[in-house]
């Protein structure tokens, strides 16, 4: 009797090739990753690992909630994007702090507020959710804290090696300040300081806060100039295919001034195209479904990667690649980039705006077929086109 095709246990073979594997071994990553343990025939060299989940990084675990990073340390081919899986429950903060880095936010789930105040004493405060962004740029000090549902997020840093454990905190600064300094400062008294800290606290408790209007503070010199939040999934989607895709750089987020992102979601059967960055390196976040990328990294090297939600990608500038949803629903994932400008080349319309012999002598192709290639970019395309 045959097993069922879902516990059928998967072997590194392939038309006569490789063998069984009868020795020690993780069914349940080899499952997870069929393209790693029986790559394509496409494939081959050695390609550095892309790879690395949220579900295998050391999780803190805080009184308010808890926090995990993905960095160069975990994905050593990461070196300019770093990022942080963080849960706040109902009413936490995440203290107020600062930053050596940029912060570019996303919201998986729930509702928090956020509030910062920049260089000049101009201040911001919004409630964002599901969805929403958020970027701070390098030093501006800014607390995060969770609304009466919780909240988890994905932050991203515009360094590699950044570690969310090496963050500027007030807790921190303050227990590491003489109290007769701290006095002098703010004008209080040693009484007053009884109950301060004597060390970081990091993720703590707290009450759900009030309406956002009552917490406002009106600033004298105003609110930033540019808006530290933004509704990504408000913003129209272009329609493919095979798909949708939100772009948000500093063209329709003037805060994000280092970071730029696409959220992608491709329907069953379809693909992100094949395509290349020309200027930057690809940090990828899985949200939702299952799927594989294919990275190409010139002289002959290929290797694929299987992803599901909580998984992160990375792709070096200029390696061609593509992603394809191979799950019965809709694969959902974010690319950032470490650039105010998100820029990619797309290989459909780099062949149609070339004179169409060129590309059918290239690929032993007939012109008819290059000539019937679209001449606009569509990243996302599925069979139907």
């Amino acid at each position: 009797m045959k097993e069922p095709k879902q516990q059928r246990i998967p072997h590194p073979q392939r038309n006569g090739q490789g063998g069984t594997d009868t020795g020690p071994r993780n069914i349940e990553l080899d499952l997870q990753n069929p393209d790693m343990l029986t790559p394509p025939e496409t494939d081959h060299g050695t390609v550095p690992n892309m790879k690395f989940s949220f579900s295998m990084a050391h999780t803190r675990l805080e009184e308010g909630g808890w926090t995990r990073e993905i960095t160069q340390r975990e994905l050593p081919i990461a070196t300019t994007l770093a990022g942080v899986d963080m849960k706040l429950n109902p009413g936490a903060y995440r203290e107020l702090h600062w930053h050596k880095e940029a912060e570019w936010a996303y919201v998986l789930e729930g509702s928090c507020r956020i509030g910062a105040v920049d260089q000049e004493g101009r201040n911001f405060l919004d409630d964002v959710r599901k969805g929403d962004l958020w970027f701070f740029p390098k030093g501006i000090p800014h607390y995060i804290q969770a609304l009466d549902e919780g909240v988890e997020f994905l932050l991203v840093f515009d360094d590699g090696q950044f570690s969310e454990n090496s963050t500027f905190m007030m807790s921190d600064f303050f227990s590491h300040t003489p109290k007769s300094v701290l006095a002098k400062n703010f004008g209080w008294t040693p009484d007053q300081m009884a109950n301060m800290p004597e060390k970081e606290k990091y993720i703590f408790k707290g009450q759900v806060p009030p309406p956002l209007e009552s917490d406002r503070i009106i600033s004298p010199t105003g609110d930033v100039p540019n808006w530290f939040s933004h509704r990504m999934l408000a913003q129209e989607p272009q329609r493919f295919s095979g798909g949708t895709v939100r772009i948000v750089d500093s063209t329709t987020f003037k805060a994000s001034s280092t970071i730029s992102a696409a959220l992608v979601e491709i329907q069953p059967g379809g693909m992100r195209e094949l395509h290349w960055h020309p200027t930057d390196d690809e940090w990828q976040y899985y949200i939702s479904g299952f799927g594989r990328m294919g990275v190409f990294a010139s002289s002959g090297l290929a290797r694929t990667f299987d992803f599901r939600a909580g998984d992160v990608g990375y792709v070096p500038f200029a390696y061609g690649h593509y992603v394809e949803n191979l799950g019965n629903e809709p694969l959902v994932f974010l690319e950032m980039f470490r650039n105010p400008r998100f820029e990619d080349i797309s290989a459909t319309q780099w062949m149609a705006n070339l004179p169409p012999q060129v590309s059918a002598d290239t690929i032993n192709m007939p012109r008819s077929m290059i000539e019937a290639l679209p001449k606009d970019k569509r990243p996302v395309v599925s069979l139907n086109r």
